[in-house]
């Protein structure tokens, strides 16, 4: 897992919906925020939520919530699984997989 920049992930995001210029991008990076913020609640640790192994579960969150105020931004079961399964991660994953990009870099 490679820890990703608060931009790393915002492109990342973006990608994933689709969008390919900035005027989203302040809306975009308060529901990120969220999304961290409801993942490290739920137990998983900082250095997960903000490695890459967690941005299908932050998309996830914020296509299912980005729903313009029309009341149906429910959680999937894609997002709650995927959830579940970053609780089973922990900093040593992430510090295993920076050691082996580190190393491949030489």
């Amino acid at each position: 897992m490679a820890t990703l920049s608060d931009a790393e992930l915002l492109a990342q995001v973006k990608a994933g919906i689709g969008i390919t210029d900035s005027y989203q991008d302040a809306t975009l990076a308060i529901y990120i925020a969220d999304a961290k913020a409801f993942i490290q609640d739920a137990g998983v640790s900082e250095a997960v939520v903000n490695s890459d192994a967690a941005v299908g579960c932050i998309l996830r969150f914020v296509i299912d919530t980005w729903d313009y105020g029309n009341g149906s931004g429910t959680l999937s079961d894609i997002f709650r699984m995927r959830l579940i399964q970053l609780t089973r991660k922990d900093d040593s994953d992430v510090q295993a997989a920076q050691s082996s990009s580190d190393d491949d870099s030489l």
